[in-house]
């Protein structure tokens, strides 16, 4: 069950109620259903009858009960718990969990980089307005950039001609001058520099990271930092991230095998979950394969693996999310920092759950699965940096 299916099928509880009668209030278009935050709990977590209870004039823990009544039944939905003063949060039962995952990698290589993005048009305009400075012609373009991504049309402006500068950074701007109808004006803190001493100090693409990262309101760092080759630098941690995940593709492809299969997956992903309650092997113990035969090594479950790859799964599926925030709020840095924490999960789930065999192992159904994920997570990365306007190397 992915974000948006629980997300339909809350909004299906508030219909059900509303249409019993057990709850008077406007039935919302959307129902937006998060990944629960650290030390909250369940899977997913939804604010919705906060969201209903002035409508319904009742507490929203009331609310979050009438809802909750009609949600315990639903298919992929294990438990569902009120928290704090009405949140409803939601346990997956493991096959679901399992289906989800592999449907998330299925739907990441299928959309490709432009996965997390609309379906098509939304029939939003968006008028950008900057001045003639490089840090704002850069954000007010990442945001373009956002914002057509989730399906709008944008319009570029600046207030003078442009520096001619700007298009060795990717820049474009639709006309300048005064808009006619007053504009949101793109006005982060000032870079200090012109675009063409930020291209000889640092190239197009640090330049760009440097003057997107920080939050608008902050200034920008542009010091020579942006290029350290250690994974101490951000831009380099997730440049490197996608080179590593794209070197695992190459490197599955010299030992003959590749990523599994969308049927693949799923099969995996049900053995996964019909297996899911048996108990575990006892420490020092491989689980038997057969009768008095030992499970081949790469087939015992390595917690930390399992925990890595689940660490990265719940990033991927929060990708779609973080791009409609970074673009509603247009605030390209969220989506700079979110690809830091994929980069950083990444390259833990590479080192801990080994897609590649080691030594005398042999490709597996597990390896295969773990390089999918591997390359959905590159993907992610690389479209991310398109998006910022940031080239993602194959080789680094």
């Amino acid at each position: 069950m992915t974000p948006a299916d629980l997300s339909r099928t809350v909004l299906r509880a508030v219909r059900r109620a509303v249409d019993e009668d057990a709850l008077r209030a406007p039935v919302p278009a959307r129902v937006r259903v998060e990944r629960t935050r650290p030390g909250g709990s369940g899977d997913y977590a939804c604010a919705v009858a906060l969201q209903l209870a002035g409508p319904a004039a009742l507490p929203a823990r009331e609310v979050a009960g009438i809802l909750r009544e009609r949600m315990t039944a639903a298919p992929g939905v294990g438990r569902v718990e009120i928290t704090g003063p009405g949140f409803l949060n939601f346990h997956l039962d493991d096959a679901a969990e399992a289906a989800a995952r592999a449907a998330l990698v299925h739907e990441t290589g299928r959309r490709g980089i432009r996965y997390g993005w609309a379906d098509g048009p939304t029939g939003q305009v968006h008028q950008l307005h900057h001045r003639r400075e490089v840090r704002a012609a850069v954000v007010a373009d990442a945001v373009a950039r956002l914002l057509r991504a989730r399906g709008a049309l944008v319009r570029t402006t600046c207030e003078e001609a442009p520096d001619p500068d700007w298009a060795r950074l990717g820049v474009t701007v639709d006309a300048y001058g005064r808009p006619p109808a007053p504009p949101r004006e793109t006005r982060p803190v000032p870079a200090g520099a012109t675009a063409g001493e930020l291209l000889e100090r640092l190239g197009p693409d640090a330049a760009r990271w440097g003057l997107l990262r920080p939050a608008t309101h902050d200034r920008a760092p542009l010091d020579g930092s942006l290029l350290v080759q250690t994974e101490g630098n951000p831009l380099f941690l997730v440049r490197y991230a996608h080179a590593r995940a794209r070197a695992l593709t190459r490197g599955a492809r010299l030992l003959g095998f590749t990523a599994a299969s969308p049927q693949e997956l799923s099969s995996v992903a049900e053995e996964a979950s019909a297996g899911a309650g048996e108990p575990p092997p006892v420490a020092g113990e491989r689980p038997a394969s057969g009768e008095g035969t030992p499970a081949p090594a790469e087939q015992i479950p390595d917690p930390a693996g399992e925990r890595s790859a689940s660490a990265l799964h719940t990033l991927l599926a929060d990708h779609p999310g973080v791009l409609a925030d970074a673009a509603r709020h247009q605030a390209p840095d969220r989506l700079a920092r979110h690809l830091e924490t994929v980069a950083a999960a990444f390259l833990d789930f590479h080192d801990t759950a080994r897609p590649l065999p080691v030594g005398d192992e042999k490709p597996s159904a597990a390896h295969r699965s773990r390089l999918a994920l591997a390359e959905a997570a590159g993907t992610v990365l690389a479209g991310g940096l398109a998006l910022l306007g940031i080239s993602a190397p194959e080789h680094l």
